[in-house]
């Protein structure tokens, strides 16, 4: 049985400024985005310049911080943000949703292929392979916060948490999620855009792909607490908000292909 090692989750303390691993986790990911983004802009028929990855990044991080939380809010925790509406904007709290992050993220995709003049799955392909760097830093950032612990288990690798206020070894399910939404995603995503695909293949292989791990990884998280199972003592928030992720990515697949337009 291990134990989480309780790091602090202050970074960089200056008097009364401080700086979160939370924080720095979303920063390193949006960086290192970046800079895979400028390699994938070199290629020919690139729908975006390097010197644009900038503003692109830009309308990306809006989408990600403003969609994440906004879907936190009404996704898993509505009830808290009606007794304190202030608490919306303390996101250093932690309570970022993946699936309003990438209601965001369309919404900025469209807002900036219509800025540039493309189109926006032009937009999505293009941008869908840089992602799961963040996804997977943003799991690194709940692990040193110790938040989002998995069911309990007797497995070796479990760990006890002690923001969890029981002596229980857990999954690290947020290790999972790093290994199989950061890693494993990241992968699979970069060889398959790799060479030429249909428009709308790429970002249908991203929905398929992620839906199916989140789908998975959900059986070994603990459910969050205000709304813990919704149906059958399995079934999950992430699973309900997941499964047609898997559905419309085969089916943008299915489309794409048969289209076959590049």
């Amino acid at each position: 049985m291990l134990r989480h090692p309780e790091f602090d989750p202050v970074a960089i303390s200056l008097g009364p400024l401080k700086i979160h691993w939370y924080g720095l986790t979303y920063l390193v990911g949006f960086l290192v985005g970046w800079w895979l983004g400028r390699l994938r802009a070199r290629k020919p028929g690139s729908p975006v310049t390097e010197e644009q990855m900038g503003d692109l990044l830009f309308y990306v991080a809006l989408g990600v911080i403003l969609g994440g939380r906004f879907g936190y809010v009404i996704f898993y925790n509505f009830d808290q943000f009606l007794g304190d509406p202030l608490w919306l904007l303390r996101v250093w709290e932690g309570g970022m949703s993946f699936h309003g992050g990438l209601i965001g993220v369309m919404l900025a995709f469209w807002w900036f292929g219509r800025k540039i003049g493309r189109s926006f799955f032009q937009i999505a392909d293009f941008v869908a392979p840089l992602v799961p760097v963040g996804l997977g830093a943003g799991r690194i950032g709940n692990f040193i916060n110790g938040e989002l612990w998995g069911k309990p288990t007797d497995v070796p690798w479990g760990m006890v948490f002690p923001q969890a206020q029981d002596a229980l070894a857990r999954h690290p399910s947020q290790l999972y999620q790093f290994a199989l939404e950061g890693v494993l995603f990241f992968i699979l995503l970069w060889w398959f855009s790799s060479k030429p695909r249909p428009r709308m293949a790429v970002s249908g292989c991203f929905l398929l792909l992620y839906g199916v791990f989140r789908f998975v990884v959900e059986f070994f998280r603990q459910p969050d607490p205000q709304l813990g199972y919704l149906a059958f003592d399995w079934l999950t928030m992430g699973q309900v908000l997941s499964f047609p992720m898997i559905l419309v990515g085969l089916a943008m697949i299915v489309f794409a292909y048969r289209r076959d337009v590049r």
